[in-house]
């Protein structure tokens, strides 16, 4: 039962945090995540160290996959590519997680975050996506447990995310998908102590198809 306790509070604290972003309130120390949105912080380690157990990059599973197609939008340079028309609601799903090794706990609660960093300075608006792209869902903070077919046995978080290229975006621009998966928990007003996270980020290509 404490479990289940754990797990519901964990959720309920995600929800929360999300809903201020929502609302607009501001607090510098919030979690997850302050970066451009609730503070002025560049990225995760503005808060918290990189000392989890997921270092092996073979192991570690950072994936955007076409929600109608199942693809994966992962280009030979390691970079990934959402592409729409302008108007078109476009969908895809984010994949966090990390594959079973021996000796390696699991990550038990994963952060994400697309940000554009030059809009980062801008404290005019909460909305740091990629310029002239509407989003409804660009960050989160998600409990593992999701079931992913593409990777098995695999201890991983997903979740969609809709982005519609408006008349006023550029033709090509690119962000970053900034994560950390994470085991425990931050003590309160010291966020550094308490939980282990490791951190990665990944560059986000959009392209306005003709």
């Amino acid at each position: 039962m404490n479990a289940y306790r754990r797990i519901g509070a964990a959720i309920v604290e995600c929800a929360v945090l999300v809903s201020l972003v929502a609302l607009g309130v501001t607090r510098a120390s919030a979690y997850p995540p302050a970066v451009g949105v609730l503070g002025a912080s560049k990225n995760c380690l503005a808060c918290h160290v990189n000392n989890g157990p997921w270092k092996v990059e073979e192991d570690v599973i950072i994936d955007i996959l076409d929600k109608a197609t199942g693809r994966s939008l992962k280009q030979t340079d390691g970079t990934f590519l959402i592409a729409a028309r302008r108007g078109e609601l476009k969908t895809v799903t984010t994949i966090i997680g990390s594959r079973t090794r021996p000796g390696t706990p699991a990550p038990y609660r994963n952060a994400w975050l697309y940000v554009d960093p030059a809009r980062i300075a801008d404290s005019s608006s909460l909305n740091k996506f990629a310029p002239g792209w509407s989003v409804n869902l660009p960050m989160s903070c998600r409990v593992v447990g999701d079931v992913v077919e593409s990777y098995p046995g695999a201890h991983t978080t997903a979740l969609p995310m809709t982005v519609r290229a408006g008349e006023d975006a550029p033709r090509e621009t690119a962000m970053e998908l900034q994560v950390m998966l994470t085991r425990g928990e931050s003590v309160k007003g010291k966020p550094t102590q308490g939980m282990q996270g490791s951190y990665f980020r990944r560059t986000v290509r959009l392209r306005v198809e003709p």
